[in-house]
């Protein structure tokens, strides 16, 4: 993962009301181990981050300066190091502005992964642990506390610089519940929410049960399909990338690698070429499945307790809101 550029500022803010202090860092960071190390790890907690929100830049304005400013430095106008502190600058006016937010590093690195590049800009705070010395004596050590990221970003630079039509090439942490203490930040980098990561989700998985019962699947055959649908949204979602349809129909049918891909454009899902995994609405996606005497029953978990109702005692399903197709069949038999 080749660094580009990487700078680090700290906004010294109290959360007693006291005015913001930007500690501003005159040059980029060397190229180190540390550094990869750093945002490796910034990174892996990243994508593992639930509640992400994915989206574009605001129109450029006097109230989302942002866009401007990183098309600038990307064009030569600006170095990185006059780039970051004048959005840092900003960053700190608006924590200003907040009475929830107190201050911490604020990491700005350019780098590539594959042939892409990408903007990542986070707020770090440290957490206090121990270390043991080399002459083996216990002291205090402050260390960066990289498993509680709250306000991050991460910009698809190229996609954004080559693809005029992408709704998603920003990502941000939403913060639980749409919380206020992240939409300074938001604010900050100028960015709008372009796409429903879990509608889209659910509207993936929906033809997907669509397809498994169009196709009239044999039950190991469905199960397999699942899993397979499943393990490459969360491969997708762990590293950060969202899943290809195309891609997708290829790993579930290697034999008909476009069936489930010409399944989603006949039937008009509404579902872009790629969409945004999100691991809350794939975590509930779970098939229970069983076969006996005649009767077959499947159903997503996330049907249980509400549609679907388990009776452990009595050994009972009730099963609210049939399917058409089965009500018309029942009806015609009575």
């Amino acid at each position: 993962m080749p660094i580009r550029h990487c700078i680090v500022h700290l906004i010294d803010k109290k959360p007693d009301g006291t005015p913001a202090v930007l500690h501003a860092r005159s040059e980029e960071l060397p190229e180190s181990s540390a550094i990869e190390n750093m945002l490796a790890d910034l990174n892996e907690s990243y994508n593992a981050k639930q509640g992400k929100a994915w989206g574009l830049f605001h129109a450029e304005s006097g109230a989302h300066p942002f866009s401007g400013w990183l098309k600038e430095y990307l064009e030569g106008g600006k170095d990185f190091t006059a780039f970051s502190r004048v959005a840092v600058e900003h960053l700190q006016k608006l924590m200003e502005e907040s009475n929830l937010s107190v201050g911490g590093h604020v990491l700005f690195a350019h780098y590539q992964q594959g042939m892409t590049d990408y903007l990542a800009i986070a707020l770090l705070h440290h957490s206090e642990g121990v270390a043991v010395t080399e002459q083996l004596d216990v002291t205090p050590s402050r260390h960066l506390d990289l498993g509680q990221l709250h306000l991050a970003a991460r910009i698809n630079v190229s996609e954004w610089q080559n693809n005029k039509q992408s709704k998603q090439y920003i990502s941000f942490i939403k913060g639980k519940n749409g919380k206020k203490v992240s939409e300074y930040f938001r604010d900050f980098i100028g960015c709008q929410e372009g796409v429903d990561g879990p509608g889209e989700t659910r509207t993936l998985l929906k033809a997907f049960s669509d397809f498994v019962e169009s196709e009239d699947l044999p039950e190991e055959s469905a199960r397999e399909k699942t899993k397979t649908l499943v393990d490459y949204a969360s491969s997708q979602a762990k590293m950060g990338e969202p899943m290809g349809l195309e891609e997708l129909s290829e790993l579930i049918d290697e034999e008909r690698p476009k069936a489930f891909y010409d399944h989603i454009r006949n039937k008009d899902y509404g579902l872009s070429p790629e969409i945004p995994a999100d691991k809350r609405t794939l975590n509930q996606f779970r098939r229970f499945t069983g076969r006996a005497e005649g009767l077959s029953i499947s159903f997503e978990a996330h049907l249980l307790g509400s549609k679907i109702e388990y009776d452990e005692e009595a050994g009972t399903l009730i099963i609210k809101g049939l399917p058409t197709q089965l009500t018309d069949q029942l009806k015609r038999r009575n």
